[in-house]
């Protein structure tokens, strides 16, 4: 593995000039003569690989130039004939590079195929999703004649567990012949994900570049004053190249200041202020009365934090960027509603960041690319708000929005005429917006489930936008001080380069049956095993197995080491653990038995009833009043004689109570009245000096004895003892020292055969999956298996091979049960988006009405295959299939109708944006549908007619997903 950063000694220069001068007449030199500017060590040393055929895993940050050489690569295929293809993990990514290279190379000889947009298919250089070429290797398409470079764009991408499967399924399909160029953000792990690659696509160069070309300076905004984070002047690439030497030593660490860059003290004595205030507020002086003020006021305080210095306003924020010259800025808000907000809070401030001259150019190119839009619309999708915003050079992006939206921002922001951007952090996935700061206004974000701490990997990838190539001297990260900040939390997160690239592949059913069709079972388990996800298990069982080794001869050492003369002492540490496990069980069984006893003695007692409290905080005689009916243990509620109102639990006994006499409570009796109280314990005190009876019959704890005996307990501890009191080990003048050793080799035993099965676990864990997947599809007739063992794919298996998506097997069965037979196109749409919307919020409430009795029909179809299928998963341990989702049903419906936009959205809390995006998602779907080969043609053809139908309006001019 190649490993680049630093300075070049003289004769290293002198070699690199030399070898430039010979480069000047190969593909790469022609390729650099086209460039404006001089290629990076990395880039070239990555482009001579591609040169000499072989392929390439290149690691940088991001804005380090990565994508160069995937542009050589494309330059190379031009250059000999051939075909490029570059792919990416997301559309706007996909839409964005098109541009550029259509602005290179010319619109003819490129294209572009995303799930609803195909623009010139078969251009020598084609870009796409990668979702688009995983499908085309599946169908064997004609588009693959002659292909010889893909381009991976974001490969670390394999990671996400909805989508990260498909680059996985790529590489390793793709023909032996075709080059791939992966380019990466900086994994940790690089190293190993080069030799999978060297394993499954023959001989690939990994070269890692930690160099950023523009500095990152980190800081802290204190206020409305930036601080920097580290003491001294401290850059990425050192903090990188400290990483490399000592990766456990971070900036937070004593270690790590003896190179240079501890944490700023100023942040660290702000950090311990804050500390003490929060101390003293809450056990220090004036905490009650600050509690009281705070109640007064109608607030809940509890768990906020205070702090010596007032958090900045987001107008505060850009307005100090924009002093220190630290504009263009992305500030990164982990929620849709605070970008909206931080624009709308900026505007209402007064905030204008633009010239007159530059409000005239923004207004030309929102006016021009809205031109489009239907009148009716703009008010829906808050046109004229977000119009004001771009004027005053502000922007929100994010998924929620209008695409058509998003690529204005994109493209004024790149222009350098929106100055301060707010975004979620979608934005960083490989969108190409760069400025000169970053800004982090939390370090924290909501996962789904709970909120959870950004990792050093995304904190990397986030303020990696920091810095633009060519227009600024510096970037700078810049982290937002919040009551609880940590500064020796955020420096670790600052100067950690861990971000290890694991694989989420599993077999899927549509990828099961596409390799069972292609190569067989046999084949097909191998090609699996060689994933990247088993390359990782495998490396781990190999360390795990040496783990069980050195175990297995510890084992041996103490073996030998408890080994008695008298005879077997393995044997007699059995009956030792046998014995100690029955006194502990017969324990726990008798403590059990106490307190069911215990609980029913309470459960026991009326009203009337005087009884002896031993314990708790009423201990002595009392009067029970009543059961609490409600409570999951009984607590009866009880008068003391000295007339305070209490309740008794079993905390308060030491075992069964009984009733030492009873009284009569009158019917005029009031616990609140305390002349009742007091006449009610007298009459108690009374009882008890009289020694009144219980009355005959009431005795109710009899049972606790025969609860509390445990015979057969009992005889096998007598047994237990005697045998051990027997065995001839029980002499040895050295049993305890035997013994110590015993437990040692026992302790380790159970943890060596933890780890055994551990690696039994992991070994062919893909395969397994898919035998399990193969299991189902077979339950489902799917797969035939004929009388010689040969299996084949079934007409309904052929259909389910050209469905994609995570619920492809439910749509074969909807298919199959005739669930789209009786519907109409605006119908079909509706149906389609039962089986590919999925809402962000897991709560649902009562189903809705569905807008048809045909579709009402449908949609029983497809949840109760959806229960079926969930009931099959789980017999046989596979992931289970998402719910069919029906939240997005009437607004496709209704827009399938014809209905405007306001009218579809009215009523949902569906962003304009969001339905955009599912909207091409139902689109992909029916396109997949209206092309299954065999499909009766009546419903391909109202597929084809649902799609004319829901591409219309917004969902048609919007150009970017």
């Amino acid at each position: 593995m190649s490993s680049i950063s630093g300075p070049q000694s003289p004769s290293e220069r002198y070699r690199a000039s030399a070898e430039r001068a010979a480069e000047a007449r190969t593909y790469l030199g022609g390729f650099v003569r086209t460039l404006e500017f001089e290629l990076d060590d990395f880039q070239r040393e990555a482009c001579l690989s591609l040169q000499a055929g072989r392929g390439v895993l290149v690691a940088a940050p991001t804005g380090a130039g990565k994508t160069i050489v995937g542009e050589f690569a494309i330059y190379l295929a031009l250059q000999r004939g051939l075909k490029a293809f570059y792919t990416t993990p997301i559309k706007a990514l996909s839409n964005q590079k098109y541009s550029e290279l259509a602005e290179k190379y010319g619109a003819s000889q490129v294209g572009l195929l995303t799930g609803d947009t195909s623009i010139n298919g078969d251009a020598p250089v084609v870009v796409m999703t990668t979702e688009v070429l995983r499908n085309m290797l599946y169908a064997d398409s004609d588009t693959l004649d002659d292909l010889g470079f893909v381009v991976m764009d974001e490969v670390h991408y394999l990671a996400d567990r909805f989508r990260g499967a498909v680059w996985e399924e790529v590489i390793i399909h793709l023909p032996s012949e075709v080059q791939v160029a992966s380019l990466s953000a900086t994994v940790s792990n690089a190293e190993e994900f080069g030799a999978w690659l060297d394993t499954v696509r023959g001989h690939t160069d990994v070269i890692v570049s930690e160099h950023r070309p523009v500095p990152l300076w980190q800081h802290v905004m204190v206020g409305r004053e930036i601080v920097d984070l580290f003491a001294g002047e401290t850059t990425f690439d050192e903090i990188a190249a400290a990483g490399e030497s000592d990766p456990s030593a971070t900036a937070a660490t004593p270690a790590a200041s003896g190179r240079g860059f501890e944490v700023n003290p100023d942040l660290l004595a702000m950090a311990r202020t804050e500390s003490q205030m929060n101390s003293r507020a809450r056990f220090g002086h004036g905490g009650r009365s600050q509690r009281r003020q705070q109640n007064q006021r109608g607030g809940d305080n509890r768990g906020a934090q205070q702090s010596p210095v007032r958090k900045a306003s987001r107008p505060q924020v850009i307005a100090s960027l924009d002093r220190q010259d630290l504009l263009p800025s992305i500030t990164f808000i982990f929620s849709r509603a605070g970008c909206d907000a931080a624009v709308a809070q900026c505007v209402s401030a007064g905030l204008w960041l633009t010239t007159e001259k530059e409000q005239r150019i923004i207004a030309h190119m929102v006016d021009e690319a809205s031109q489009d839009i239907p009148s009716d619309d703009l008010d829906v999708l808050g046109f004229w708000t977000w119009r004001d915003g771009l004027l005053r050079g502000l922007a929100a992006h994010h998924a929620g929005m209008l695409p058509t939206f998003k690529e204005v921002v994109e493209k004024l922001f790149v222009e350098g005429l929106v100055k301060a951007v707010f975004a979620t952090e979608t934005l960083a996935l490989g969108v190409n917006m760069p400025a000169r700061s970053v800004v982090l206004e939390k370090l924290d974000k909501f996962n789904g489930e709970a909120h959870v701490g950004i990792t050093a990997g995304e904190y990397t990838q986030l303020t990696g936008r920091a810095g633009r190539r060519g227009i600024d001297v510096e970037g700078h990260a810049v982290v937002l001080w919040q009551p609880g900040t940590d500064p020796a939390a955020v420096a670790g997160l600052a100067s950690r380069r861990t971000y290890p690239l694991n694989s989420s592949f599993r077999p899927t059913y549509n990828m099961s049956i596409n390799l069972l069709a292609q190569f067989g079972r046999p084949r097909a388990r191998e090609i699996l095993e060689s994933s990247f996800a088993q390359f990782q298990a495998d490396r781990s069982v190999v360390g795990l197995a040496r783990q069980v080794r050195s175990r297995e001869e510890s084992l041996a050492g103490f073996k030998a080491s408890m080994t008695c003369h008298l005879g077997d002492f393995s044997e007699y540490a059995k009956l030792r653990r046998e014995l100690s496990e029955a006194e502990n069980a017969a324990s726990r069984s008798s403590s059990r038995a106490r307190k069911s006893v215990t609980e029913d003695s309470l459960s026991r007692l009326l009203p009337g009833d005087v009884v002896d409290v031993p314990t708790g905080r009423a201990p002595g005689f009392a009067v029970v009043l009543g059961s609490d009916h409600s409570a999951q243990e009984p607590r009866p509620a009880v008068l003391t004689l000295d007339n305070q109102l209490r309740r008794i639990g079993i905390q308060d006994l030491e075992g069964p109570i009984s009733p030492v006499t009873r009284i009569r409570i009158p019917k005029s009796f009031n616990a609140k009245i305390p002349k009742s109280r007091k006449d009610l314990a007298a009459s108690a005190r009374n009882a008890i000096r009289e020694n009144r009876p219980v009355l005959p019959g009431r005795s109710r704890n009899d049972d606790f004895g025969r609860a509390a005996s445990l015979p057969d307990q009992e005889k096998r501890i007598a047994d237990l003892r005697l045998a051990l009191r027997s065995h001839p080990c029980h002499g040895c003048s050295e049993r305890e020292d035997h013994a110590r050793w015993s437990e040692r080799w026992l302790k380790l035993r159970r943890e060596t055969d933890a780890l055994a099965r551990e690696i039994q676990g992991r070994t062919n864990t893909i395969a397994k999956t898919f035998d399990r997947v193969c299991g189902v599809l077979s339950s489902y007739g799917y797969l035939e298996t004929s009388a010689d063992g040969a299996v084949t794919i079934s007409s309904d298996g052929q259909r389910l091979r050209r469905i994609y998506g995570e619920k492809d097997l439910l749509i074969s069965q909807a298919l199959r049960q005739g669930a789209f037979d009786d519907l109409d196109a605006a119908e079909v749409a509706a149906l389609a988006s039962v089986l590919v919307f999925q809402a962000k919020r897991e709560e649902r409430g009562l189903r809705p009405r569905m807008p048809s009795v045909a579709l009402e029909t449908a949609v029983d179809i497809v949840v109760r295959e959806w229960s079926v299928l969930e009931d099959t998963e789980e017999q046989n341990r596979l992931p289970l299939t998402g719910e069919p989702d029906l939240g997005l049903v009437w607004p496709i419906f209704k827009w399938a109708k014809g209905r405007h936009l306001q009218e579809v959205l009215s009523g949902t809390d569906l962003a304009a944006g969001d339905f955009v995006r599912w909207a091409k998602q139902v689109i992909d779907l029916l396109d997949q549908l209206a092309k299954i080969p065999g499909l009766e043609p009546r419903l391909s053809r109202l597929c084809s007619e649902a799609i004319i139908l829901v591409r219309r309006g917004v969902v048609a001019y919007s150009t970017v997903v």
